[in-house]
């Protein structure tokens, strides 16, 4: 059940640490397939190791403005039920 006495500073934070973790990953997956690529089939180039970094954070920060700008849900999975 939901925690009634949640302050939303809190809310934010927890909100806040999940995009940053999201954008170092989807930015270190963005750097190790650029690496695959410059190394592999670009003559070991440098664009695509920018180009996979910045893949990464605009997906990171699209996902953490998609999280940040959500209206508040009852979330389903979360509800529970008294059966009578």
């Amino acid at each position: 059940m939901a925690n009634v006495n949640r302050k939303s500073e809190d809310e934010f934070g927890e909100k806040w640490e999940n995009c940053l973790a999201d954008t170092f990953i989807k930015m270190g997956a963005g750097l190790g397939v650029g690496i695959i690529f410059s190394v592999f089939m670009f003559k070991r180039k440098t664009w695509p190791l920018a180009f996979g970094v910045g893949t990464g954070v605009g997906m990171g920060m699209s996902n953490c403005q998609h999280s940040l700008n959500e209206p508040f849900f009852a979330r389903v999975q979360k509800l529970k039920f008294k059966v009578r």
